[in-house]
């Protein structure tokens, strides 16, 4: 009996039909297993994984490796976009057998979840084998594998151990964190490390805000030139805007061709920083671009953005997206087609499979004639419209709380720097679908769909992330219920999931128990959760100032500050929330009639240090403390800058306040 048809989960709805009884996660299935007294299998991906389709083919819809699970075994399926928090605790297993990770994820467990074997991708014959062994090693050496899970959970428990060495970060460690990352760039290719290549998109972010704390231009190059190299590959989808998973290459030729709502918001966010401090007009085309693929491609009916569009098209990897010189001139015509293929670098050779390419953009299309930009449009549009009638990747239509709040955040940056009212609907459309189905009872859920909200509770990224979206969503709109949503959820934090020493839990003290409870603080794909919630305690300490949450978010980056000079690659939203820390944040208050058209709003959002929190409205307009005893000079808009809780002079020119927000 196979219990997923009436999952929230796209991933779990994928298996439905297998013949494999799975079971979702929760009590009953371990509790089945201990009447069995059989170990659990526990199988982790996510819906638009590649491989994890390849082996939900080769093994999960085969009869007889189905036969062999459900004598044998209890079987869970696991989204780990899902609970976020199961992944974490046997992720850290299965790297500490393995010494690697990635999905899909395949454990074996005791009946209390001890975990005993951990692996990732098997190809059938092997699973078959590696079923059989499981099994008559659970049947004949019981007290072995038993051992062996104690020692996989001692191992665990002590790399999420919290309590550990703290120190202030400061500015020499974020200046080492910088260093560090100069002499791991790829001078040549942009980014990071080898293949496969992943978008950095936080360590831009830092490194941005680097520079513009220390005028560093080192910090600035690598930011620049990596943004440039990614938008011209073909990681980035040329034709509609968005960003792919990752570069299977280490040029950023190939993508692996899920697109991730994280990778694009958090991209969106560096494209739109980079934009305001060089005017670079690449940078402005791709935000724009990538915000409206979020908006457009993920927005869901209900309000919110669905989490991913699919690796694979029918069980092939590219097939909507890859394209031959023939193809292009059959499209375009014969002039055009020749056009296209020069322009985005589509060869006879073939770049993917089978002599087909992923479009890159090989000529400059930011800094030309208005005679070519008109052409480049021209075929873009029509090569999107032949797209289109290719088949399209699935999409995974779940709403993830702190993806979608990572969403709103980099909106509200984009609309601020650009009066866009479709983004900046969109930002409060989210924000409001947030508020209204994911926040019951009090409490944060992780994910909806489809209107309907999900059981697992939000963890700590998801307080974080959500929190800091309505903070934004306060300075974007001048509304107090946002300013009040968010210290809910601070507040829920600060009581739920505080640890030893100012860190944090990733989970709730009343969360349901795994055989750890996890606490990472490393940044990954996304914001670590202590990560996130530090970013979000610092703007609304900035936005009430009301100081314990200020101090709060100072211990908790204390308990990372250790590593970051260390492995900056791993602590680059934690860096980002450093630079605001140091740089004050500014706390930046408008008190004008014409919010949205102001010049000193304007010259605030264009150049305001990192981090720095900026509303603009009424004099003492409710629910905005910013604006609070704070009144026009001589009848005229007026701008107060603050730092760290003390004020610059009110001034009323915009140059003034420039000199003010550019001062070293």
């Amino acid at each position: 009996m196979n219990r997923l048809a009436d999952a929230t989960s796209p991933y779990l709805l994928q298996h439905a039909d297998n013949p494999v009884d799975w079971w979702p996660w929760c009590d009953e299935a371990f509790a089945e297993a201990k009447r069995r007294d059989v170990p659990v299998i526990i199988s982790v991906g996510y819906a638009a994984c590649h491989w994890c389709h390849v082996m939900a083919h080769e093994s999960f819809e085969n009869e007889q490796v189905g036969a062999l699970m459900n004598d044998g075994f209890v079987s869970i399926k696991v989204d780990r976009e899902e609970r976020p928090d199961v992944d974490a605790v046997y992720m850290t297993a299965t790297q500490a057998m393995t010494g690697q990770g990635g999905w899909p994820m395949t454990v074996f467990a005791t009946p209390d979840g001890t975990p005993f074997f951990c692996g990732t991708y098997f190809p059938r014959e092997n699973f078959l084998r590696l079923l059989q062994s499981v099994t008559t090693a659970w049947r004949d050496q019981r007290d072995a594998v038993i051992q062996q899970g104690a020692a996989v959970v001692e191992a665990i428990g002590g790399a999420q151990a919290v309590g550990g060495p703290t120190a202030p970060l400061d500015a020499t460690l974020l200046d080492a964190a910088a260093d560090q990352l100069a002499k791991e760039y790829d001078e040549v290719n942009g980014g990071f490390g080898g293949a496969p290549k992943f978008p950095p998109h936080m360590n831009l972010l830092f490194l941005l805000r680097h520079h513009q704390r220390t005028g560093l231009r080192r910090s600035l190059e690598i930011a620049r030139h990596t943004c440039e190299a990614m938008a011209r590959g073909g990681i980035y989808d040329q034709l509609a805007g968005g960003f792919a998973r990752y570069s299977v290459d280490g040029h950023w030729t190939v993508p692996h061709f899920e697109k991730m709502l994280y990778d694009n918001a958090l991209l969106l966010r560096a494209y739109t920083q980079l934009w305001r401090l060089t005017g670079d007009p690449l940078a402005a085309r791709v935000a724009a671009e990538t915000a409206a693929f979020m908006i457009d491609d993920l927005g869901t009916p209900e309000g919110g953005l669905a989490s991913a569009l699919d690796a694979d098209t029918e069980g092939v990897e590219g097939l909507t997206y890859a394209w031959t010189p023939a193809q292009l001139v059959e499209a375009l015509g014969e002039d055009d087609g020749r056009f296209a293929a020069d322009l985005f670098a589509v060869t006879d050779e073939g770049t993917f499979e089978h002599g087909t390419s992923v479009l890159r953009l090989a000529r400059d299309v930011d800094d030309v004639a208005p005679e070519v930009a008109a052409r480049w449009e021209r075929i873009r549009a029509r090569l999107r419209e032949v797209r289109d009638t290719r088949p399209q990747p699935a999409r995974d239509d779940k709403v993830v709380a702190s993806w979608n709040g990572l969403a709103v955040t980099a909106l509200v940056e984009h609309t601020a720097l650009t009066g866009d009212p479709v983004t900046a609907a969109a930002a409060v459309r989210i924000g409001e679908a947030l508020a209204d189905r994911h926040i019951v009872d009090g409490r944060l859920r992780r994910v909806s769909r489809a209107g309907v909200v999900g059981e697992p509770a939000g963890v700590l990224e998801d307080h974080g992330c959500v929190a800091e979206a309505f903070c934004a969503l306060h300075q974007l709109t001048g509304e107090g219920r946002w300013l009040e949503l968010a210290g809910q959820l601070l507040d829920t934090a600060l009581e739920r999931f505080a640890a030893p020493g100012g860190a944090f839990y990733d989970t709730a003290d009343d969360a349901e128990r795994l055989v750890t409870r996890p606490a990472d603080p490393t940044d990954n794909a996304t914001p670590s959760g202590r990560s996130a919630i530090v970013a979000a305690l610092v703007a609304y300490a900035a936005l009430t100032g009301q100081t314990r949450y200020r101090e709060a978010a100072e211990a908790a980056l204390s308990t990372v500050a250790p590593i970051v000079g260390r492995h900056a690659r791993f602590t680059g939203y934690a860096a980002t929330v450093g630079e605001a820390l140091l740089s004050g944040p500014y706390e930046i208050a408008v008190v004008t009639d014409e919010p949205t058209g102001d010049p000193l709003v304007a010259a605030a959002h264009r150049h305001a240090p990192p981090g720095a929190v900026i509303v603009a409205g009424h004099p003492g307009q409710p629910g905005v403390p910013l604006l609070a005893d704070r009144s026009l000079v001589d009848g005229r808009p007026t701008a107060y800058a603050c730092r760290g809780f003390v004020c610059e002079r009110p001034v009323t020119a915009v140059d003034d306040l420039v000199a003010q927000l550019t001062r070293r």
